[in-house]
């Protein structure tokens, strides 16, 4: 069944006109007939069940019918990522999306790459991975911001996972202290409650004064994720996967 997010509300009967780009899905793409079904959804209205009541070569209609699914809280867990290259990026933002992430903060660090990025191709990329994994909203992305700025700016009470190489190298000398470690990371899930925020460095990681400023925050948690050194968008996959299992463990999603 396609899945397609909208930005008009949502209610039985009421016609929704699909955008240029989902009108065309629609018919050249998938081509739909008038009277075909489809789902909906908008972030706010929760999800449903539509009829395709119009269509032509520039536009198209549909109109909802019923409510499948309630829509959900949205989610308080975030992703702090500095920039790296386009395609990691957008390969990034794509699995946070999928592995349900509520915002993306992108920060600019001394190492990074880039100190700008095309927001809204991003917010396309998560549009297009939440119609297809059945996420019922998408993720805020906010316009990247400098290191500083973002430091001075987190909030104390919001626990910030830092996922540090550093610490993998200096764990890799003692496989024991791995456990502990990632008990560190799965026990600020459970014993949190509102936001979470897993940060994540850009590629060469954050250069000594940065991790220095970082470690000297009271909600930042330096955790581990192995002893081995992943890139950049491994790494923000590997921890959401980590903590989402967390969450999920104390009902939290």
């Amino acid at each position: 069944m396609i899945r397609l997010f909208v930005e008009a509300d949502l209610m039985s009967g009421a016609p929704v006109d699909l955008n240029a780009d989902h009108a065309r899905y629609v018919g050249s793409v998938m081509r739909l007939a008038p009277g075909a079904d489809l789902v909906v959804f908008n972030g706010r209205d929760g999800e449903w069940a539509a009829s395709l009541t119009h269509l032509d070569k520039r536009s198209a209609r549909i109109t909802p019918r019923t409510r499948l699914r309630a829509q959900p809280q949205p989610s308080e867990l975030e992703l702090v990522l500095a920039l790296i290259k386009r395609s990691a990026l957008e390969w990034a933002v794509e699995k946070a999306t999928e592995l349900g992430v509520g915002r993306i903060r992108l920060i600019s660090t001394r190492r990074s790459v880039a100190d700008h990025t095309n927001v809204s191709r991003l917010l396309a990329i998560a549009r297009e991975a939440a119609e297809q994994c059945e996420r019922m909203d998408l993720p805020m992305i906010d316009p990247p911001e400098r290191f500083e700025q973002f430091v001075a700016a987190w909030p104390a009470e919001t626990p910030l996972l830092f996922c540090d190489e550093t610490s993998a190298r200096d764990t890799s000398e003692n496989p024991q202290d791995l456990d502990r470690v990632q008990t560190v990371l799965e026990a600020a899930t459970d014993n949190t409650s509102g936001r979470l925020a897993v940060l994540i460095g850009p590629e060469g990681g954050f250069d000594p004064a940065e991790r220095a400023r970082l470690l000297g925050l009271s909600a930042v948690r330096p955790v581990t994720l192995g002893p081995r050194i992943l890139r950049a968008e491994t790494a923000a996959v590997a921890a959401l996967a980590v903590v989402q299992s967390g969450l999920a463990q104390t009902g939290r999603t």
